[in-house]
């Protein structure tokens, strides 16, 4: 740390922090600190030590050796309540709120005016405190007797933040705030933790997108295997440069990309439309290519995809596999045409958080496993074994609930489910959201791996390097439309940003 930060005030210290579970490590020796009034950056694959952190900062555990100075006190144990009186609260990626309450009970629950005298629930005075802040911080008006349960991903976290904020933190712990919000939402965010920030509200920020961390961080701490590698300021350090520390290995080879020549069309889509979402869509997929999508939210290009597996109904336009025109009503029938949907929320769609890898993997897949309506068990055990050891799934063992792996792992799992089917058509909906740059990597190889042996992919992203890396060409949706086709010597994240805001010349090729 500079001589500049030892004379400005911290608000929390860790010294030498360590925790074991068991036999793993996984903190070690963890010292840095964060300069009140500033944004601090905290990143690192998952496993790192991130979560167990912060959770010792939360008084979720107790560390093993080591204290905590928070501003200017210095303690060996948290307790929940201890963490919320000193002013630090938790903005989390789960959004923990009740989903039957009203957005009132919610923002005050645990906290509730009362009229004076009374034990009665003020809400005269909730609505009024709630609306002011809603107002003030965010220009919105959300009425305080909605249902959580209504509410969209953004106003959850929207009313998660508010919660906080009635409560005049000093520290703010954002755990993965974006990873379930759209670009639009995002730089509501981003505006806000840099208005809070100039109110002097310290803010930890962890993120699995770096160009976040570089946009909005004051200084940055690198963890990796439960030891610091760097914490120092950002000013000077890129991107790049945090994902190198963050994996300890030059990321140029991230993108790992097969050479595969162009096999048969394994979809034949013309004229495809769906009323109030796209239209008049035509494009063919062949084996051992990856075909890249993407779009604004509305362009069509979620609903597009959703349509392909089944879960919407198109009003005009045909599709063609190798078998023959199809007409995919329900999931069902695509599945049976060999086409596989990993979905954008793996742990609402994707897998069985409370099932166990092999469970999982065969789901799918389970009349390949039987024998006179008998589950044949040697025979799952030896497939699961096999696709667990050929996507490097980091699992405690085939038994282990989904629920226990990283994002990264489970996302390979929802992968190998469909693996187990034999699918030849592979639908990525953002499959590496949420996920560090080392599982990441991960995704890719079995992405290339998947188009090397003859299946075609068809992956869309709103991660335009990850286009640039991956994909053999990329079709741009624009209200509706496919309005660009950028074939791989052209591909630029750039030129893909300016087809998706039409800000460039737009013309439609589809090959």
């Amino acid at each position: 740390m500079s001589d500049g930060q030892d004379t400005q005030r911290l608000a929390i210290q860790f010294q030498a922090i360590a925790k074991h579970f068991g036999v793993a490590r996984a903190l070690d020796d963890v010292s840095f600190a964060v300069r009140a009034g500033t944004v601090h950056g905290l990143v690192g694959q998952n496993g790192a030590g991130k979560s167990t952190l912060i959770k010792i900062l939360a008084g979720l555990h107790r560390p093993d050796s080591g204290s905590i100075v928070l501003d200017g006190v210095e303690t060996t144990a948290l307790s929940p309540h201890q963490v919320e009186k000193l002013g630090i609260h938790f903005i989390h990626q789960d959004r923990l709120l009740v989903p039957s309450f009203t957005v009132g009970e919610a923002l005050f629950l645990g906290h509730e005016p009362r009229i004076a005298g009374t034990p009665f629930l003020n809400r005269r005075a909730m609505k009024r405190q709630a609306e002011a802040i809603l107002q003030t911080y965010f220009g919105l008006h959300l009425p305080t007797s909605t249902l959580v349960a209504d509410l969209t991903t953004a106003q959850k976290q929207i009313v998660q933040i508010t919660r906080a904020l009635l409560a005049q933190p000093k520290v703010l712990v954002f755990d993965e705030p974006t990873a379930a919000l759209v670009r639009r939402e995002a730089d509501i965010l981003f505006a806000l933790i840099r208005r809070l920030r100039s109110e002097g509200v310290t803010i930890v920020y962890i993120s699995h997108y770096l160009g976040e961390i570089e946009a909005l961080c004051d200084d940055i701490t690198v963890l990796r295997n439960g030891q610091v590698v760097v914490s120092r300021p950002l000013e000077g350090l890129t991107a790049k440069e945090i994902a190198t520390l963050m994996v300890e290995r030059d990321i140029a080879d991230m993108f790992p990309k097969a050479v595969v020549p162009r096999g048969e069309c394994l979809l034949d889509i013309r004229h495809l439309s769906l009323a109030g979402h796209y239209q008049d869509v035509s494009l063919r997929l062949h084996r051992g290519e990856v075909l890249g999508i993407t779009g604004l939210l509305g362009s069509g290009a979620k609903s597009f995809v959703q349509t392909l597996f089944g879960l919407q109904t198109p009003t005009a336009g045909t599709v063609e596999t190798p078998d023959g025109p199809v007409n995919f009503t329900s999931p069902k029938q695509a599945v049976g045409r060999k086409l596989a949907l990993v979905p954008e929320d793996r742990r609402v769609d994707g897998v069985a958080l409370d099932l166990s890898v092999a469970e999982n993997i065969t789901l799918a897949s389970l009349e390949q496993f039987s024998r006179a309506g008998f589950l044949a068990h040697q025979l799952e055990k030896t497939a699961v074994e096999r696709l667990i050891a050929q996507l490097q799934i980091k699992t405690a063992g085939p038994d282990a609930p989904v629920r226990t792996l990283s994002g990264g792992n489970q996302q390979k799992v929802a992968i190998a489910k469909w693996l187990s089917r034999h699918s030849e058509i592979y639908l990525l909906d953002e499959p590496t959201v949420g996920v560090d740059i080392g599982a990441k990597v991960e995704i890719y190889q079995v992405i290339a791996n998947l188009v090397a042996r003859g299946a075609g992919v068809i992956i869309l992203s709103s991660d335009l390097p990850e286009l640039v890396g991956i994909a053999d060409r990329v079709l741009v949706f624009f209200r509706g439309r496919i309005t660009a086709e950028l074939p791989s010597h052209a591909l630029t994240a750039d030129a893909i940003f300016a087809a998706t805001t039409g800000s460039a010349e737009r013309q439609q090729h589809v090959g």
